[in-house]
This record gives C-alpha cells, structure tokens and sequence, in this order.
C-alpha cells in the first residue's frame, strides 16, 4: 500500500541525506540564490531546504506531513522556516517569493495544475519555479551498479505498473505551467548523485528500511525481504555510488 506521510513511524523517512554538488551545479545554472527567497514546496526531510539555505536564500519549507516536517526542523539549522500545509494551499503572502521548488512532489500528486497555481500565486514577477521530479522514463531504467533501484522492477514488476500510473509525461507537467501562465517553460535532464555508499550492504540497509523509497512502501515485509536478497545478488559488495535521472521543468512568471 502507499507511504502514509501521517504515520510517526515514518517521520525520519526522509532525513539524513545531503544534496550533491551534482545538484548544486544544477540548480546554481538556473536561479542565483543569494538572498533569494525560496519556497520549498513538500520539503520532505529538508535536504534541500538545507542546501538553499547553504547557497544563501532565505528559505520557507511546506511540507503536509507534521511527523516529516518535525524530523526536517530537528535536523536543519537555525534560519529556515518550517510550515505545515498542503503544497496546493500554503496559506503564505502572494507574490513575496523569488522561487518555488519542488522536488518529488508532484508523482505523489494527481494532479499538476494546484501546485503550478500555487507557485503562480507566491511568485513575484520575474521570479522562477523549478520543478523536479522523474517521469515514468526516469523512474523505470534498467538495473546497473549506479542505478540499483532498476533492479527493483526485475524482482517485482507489479512495481514498474505502478510507477507508470503515479508518474506524470513530461509533456502533462509543462502544460500546466502553461496553462497556469508561466513562460519561458523548459525542460533539462538532471543526473544528480544521490548519495554514495561505502559498501553493499549500507546500502541494503536502507532498503530494509524503506528509507526515503516511497515505492517500497508497495511491498510487504516479506517481499520486501525477498527484494534484499535480489539486490544483494545484484551488486558489488564494494563501494555503491547511486546515481537517479530526474527531469527538471522550469518557468518564469511574468
């Protein structure tokens, strides 16, 4: 069944990762940050309310789910903004941002069109939206060493289907900000490092805990289990560098 965002137990799901240079390189090419303001929408653990803040953007991070929310406030630094609030209904000021983010927000999302009329709404005239996240292509590439998460596909298929049907066409994504009125709507494909492991089994070990993997959330225990000992036979016992292929909207407002 899917993650339950409201469920304590899974408050630290998302904590305890920081973001590449890989995607500093990436999101530094886009918007200068300093002294930027930057809403990020469905902040998750905070890894990349953190990251803005490093860059020198004073940060608001939303997040819907209180127990996430708490763990990202706990383990970021002094100067970032926590609200809970869904990502479609921030309750924040019009027009007093200077970008809005949103990474692996919107596949947990029906729909595109309330969190592109959001970043509308908080967007001061000039200002951009940065959304990232996979589309089914990204998200279902095959297994290798630097994208381990492929083989979950090969041991559970069900999985692919599933990823096909939460994941939004590149093209679904850039209408909405169209539609909405953004302009200047493009598209860049991100390779971001997603974290580098010093053996197999750190990483089996976040497998086992569904850490930060909303899709293993789809897999009983027992499968789960049986997924870790297919990984294992998968991979190198030896140092693991995932790497996950996303897929970047941008857009300005006008």
């Amino acid at each position: 069944m899917p993650i339950d965002f409201a469920d304590p137990s899974n408050g630290d799901t998302y904590s305890g990762r920081e973001a590449d240079s890989s995607w500093f390189a990436a999101v530094t090419g886009i918007v200068d940050p300093v002294g930027a303001h930057v809403v990020d929408l469905g902040c998750g653990g905070g890894t990349y309310s953190r990251a803005w803040h490093s860059l020198g953007a004073q940060v608001t991070a939303i997040d819907s789910s209180e127990p996430i929310l708490e763990s990202a406030r706990r383990n970021s630094p002094e100067g970032i903004s926590f609200e809970v609030a869904p990502a479609e209904l921030t309750g924040l000021p019009d027009g007093r941002a200077d970008a809005v983010f949103a990474r692996a927000l919107v596949h947990h999302l029906p729909d595109v069109s309330g969190v592109a009329a959001e970043a509308f709404r908080l967007l001061r005239p000039g200002g951009t939206v940065i959304v990232q996240d996979r589309t089914s292509e990204d998200a279902t590439l095959a297994g290798s060493s630097s994208n381990p998460r492929g083989f979950f596909f090969d041991a559970f298929p069900r999985l692919a289907e599933i990823e096909h049907r939460r994941r939004h066409h590149v093209d679904d994504v850039r209408a909405a900000l169209t539609r909405t009125g953004f302009a200047d709507v493009a598209t860049q494909t991100l390779w971001e490092t997603r974290r580098r492991y010093g053996d197999r089994e750190q990483y089996l070990g976040e497998i086992t805990g569904r850490i930060g993997r909303s899709i293993l959330h789809e897999l009983s225990d027992s499968e789960l289990s049986e997924l870790v000992e297919y990984l294992r036979g998968c991979l190198d016992p030896a140092e693991l560098i995932e790497r996950d292929r996303w897929t970047l909207w941008t857009a300005i407002a006008p």
